[in-house]
């Protein structure tokens, strides 16, 4: 067998006779065909390893394309599977904060009439991830495909609105609770104020530009006495750092509105609870330690008053949410300019019939058949503030908003997700897990 040098320098058979006089010439020759040939096969050389080199990263490439968390040709099969309409002319829509309880909801009911949906969200661990998760599979299961990833990734967004040309953007993710603000008020800032302006110079840019409905809150009316709650009261004396960041989502929102052409719709919720909810707000841990045997603490306000909420159910919630999407205007602008002025709205969502706490927990008792045992202690300068009520006339005349569930019928519903979620069973005198 030949070796590779032979192979790559192979010899000449025979003997060539040569006059003595060309001696030097030939040798001279030799040394130069020698030289040059060498360094032809060095080139060669280098190229070839240039050539592997190069192949080995694309192979390298191609690789965590695939199989990145984002990025890669399944995923984006699913996304623009998701994000296609099942009825005519149907909306593609982003709805951000999708494994949340309100945007589950409003995924699933997007889904259900036709709409596209592409869900994203970050399953953080403000409270537990596998209800998120669980909120996910749910979703899977009907055709909404949620990426895990954060709505401050400038490249994820990008990368969404490159593959889809959504209609729609539903903003919904948020670090939301007032406590927790006291703890951690880093995360409000990072999700509600850098996110969303993150969001917004996405949506800014896009060609087309999306309309832009998302979650604000009721704490904006902070310290208002002026009750109910009307879009036309003033916002500026919020009392916790979640109103102020809600407040300023405002703000912003009207700033892109104004100077880029973009639509958008801020939606004020009024305490949302129902089915699959969130378990910090007080329903869902009042329900809890009830069933555990645990005491549960109920604040008063001054003088003794009880704290009244604006309890809305999170289908009446949803109704609101869609009719927002529906009656939004196209935006105005193409790739960051602006071409005329776009519509900018604010809305209240809330039931308009205020409860109080105390006769929260009488129904949740009534529907656990647990008497609770409460401890009651006058509120804490926390960011609370004593009671919310809605004047929802403005979201009746123009979105056709009409809450139709009152808080014994939803905590009735809620309580039975509950049950069957947690995996409680009857039992003759109470309930066993």
């Amino acid at each position: 067998m030949r070796s590779v040098e032979e192979e790559l320098f192979p010899s000449t058979p025979g003997k060539v006779k040569i006059e003595r006089a060309h001696t030097i010439n030939r040798q001279l020759h030799r040394c130069f065909a020698s030289t040059s040939t060498m360094f032809l096969w060095a080139l060669f050389l280098i190229a070839l390893t240039a050539s592997y080199l190069s192949f080995q990263s694309f192979v390298d490439s191609s690789s965590r394309y695939l199989n990145a968390s984002w990025g890669g040709m399944q995923w984006e099969k699913q996304i623009r599977e998701s994000a296609a309409a099942s009825s005519p002319g149907g909306m593609s829509v982003l709805v951000t904060g999708a494994a949340g309880f309100v945007g589950t909801h409003v995924s699933l009911a997007l889904r259900r009439r036709g709409d596209g949906v592409v869900g994203l969200d970050n399953f953080n661990n403000y409270y537990d991830p596998s209800l998120k998760k669980a909120r996910q599979a749910m979703l899977q299961s009907h055709g909404v495909f949620v990426v895990e990833g954060d709505i401050n990734d400038t490249r994820l967004l990008a990368r969404l609105f490159a593959l889809v040309p959504f209609t729609h953007v539903m903003h919904l993710a948020a670090q939301a609770g007032v406590r927790y603000a006291i703890e951690n008020p880093a995360s409000y800032v990072h999700s509600n104020i850098a996110g969303l302006v993150t969001l917004l110079e996405v949506c800014k840019s896009a060609d087309p530009q999306p309309a832009v409905v998302w979650a604000s809150s009721s704490s904006v009316y902070g310290l208002n006495e002026k009750v109910p709650f009307s879009e036309l009261d003033r916002t500026d004396r919020p009392a916790s750092l979640y109103a102020a960041t809600k407040k300023a989502g405002e703000e912003i929102t009207h700033t892109y509105n104004h100077i880029y052409g973009l639509s958008t719709t801020g939606l004020r919720f009024f305490t949302v609870y129902g089915p699959w909810g969130r378990p910090d707000m007080a329903y869902f841990s009042f329900t809890r330690n009830i069933l555990q045997g645990k005491p549960i603490t109920v604040y008063r306000g001054k003088d003794r008053a009880d704290l009244a909420r604006d309890f809305t159910y999170i289908d009446d919630i949803v109704k609101g949410c869609v009719a927002s999407l529906d009656t939004a205007e196209k935006s105005t602008g193409s790739g960051g300019r602006k071409r005329g002025p776009a519509q900018y709205r604010i809305y209240n969502l809330g039931n308009t019939s205020p409860v109080t706490v105390p006769a929260l927990v009488n129904i949740l008792e009534r529907h656990l058949k647990v008497k609770a045992k409460k401890k009651v202690v006058e509120m804490p300068g926390n960011g609370d503030v004593p009671f919310t009520h809605a004047n929802i006339s403005l979201a009746q005349a123009e979105l056709g908003y009409k809450p139709t569930t009152n808080l014994e019928v939803g905590l009735k519903k809620f309580v039975k997700w509950y049950l069957s979620y947690y995996g409680y069973k009857p039992r003759s005198g109470g309930l066993a897990a």
